[in-house]
């Protein structure tokens, strides 16, 4: 029997693996659906800069692009941006796209800004942004090589050319947050919020 209460269905904004691993993982029962958004230019016609205000924005956007046609159900949005300084990294395009950022990020600390919105009937009723610093170890072409090669096609998937739930973690030295954050959802906050509204079991 799952956890969820409410008496309309919980939605989640995503086809992302990791985000739909751990809404089931947290016994909760719900459906996926893509949003349908032009992430990149709602970004670039927002004038946001910090990586922050892009997360939760796409994060928002998302919840209520799939609430507009699901009168009633709660819906999830999250987004995550990763940050060097003030330089914000996408999903890479391909592998040589993926080592170009790798070097970039090799032996430096960036930042994952991950967001979570709920939206009901077009309405944000809850938003959230948590960060976690990820400091990846110095690597060789050839160690960067072999990931690649490893990794295949999942570097794509993600921004920074890693999953660290997989192979991604042979990349780093030091991790600071949650496993949530970094996979992409602040499921503590979220829950927390369902909660509140009584709307899981425990």
């Amino acid at each position: 029997m799952g956890l969820w209460l409410g008496k309309s269905s919980l939605i989640l904004a995503s086809q992302s693996s990791a985000r739909k691993m751990l809404l089931a993982n947290a016994g909760l029962e719900f459906k996926a659906i893509t949003a349908d958004i032009d992430e990149r230019g709602i970004q670039a016609a927002s004038g946001l800069s910090r990586p922050r205000e892009i997360a939760l924005l796409l994060a928002r956007e998302k919840a209520k692009a799939v609430s507009a046609s699901h009168p009633g159900s709660y819906v999830i949005g999250a987004d995550q941006t990763l940050a060097l300084g003030d330089r914000l990294f996408n999903k890479p395009a391909g592998r040589e796209q993926a080592m170009a950022q790798l070097r970039d990020l090799c032996g430096k600390c960036h930042e994952l800004n991950s967001a979570v919105a709920i939206a009901r009937d077009s309405k944000i009723l809850f938003e959230d942004v948590s960060i976690a610093r990820m400091t990846m170890r110095l690597m060789t072409e050839a160690e960067l090589s072999a990931y690649l090669d490893s990794a295949g096609d999942a570097v794509t998937t993600s921004v920074g050319a890693y999953q660290l739930e997989s192979l991604g973690i042979h990349l780093f030295e030091r991790i600071e947050g949650d496993h949530f954050t970094i996979l992409g959802l602040p499921l503590l906050p979220l829950l927390a919020f369902l909660r509140a509204q009584r709307l899981v079991a425990v």
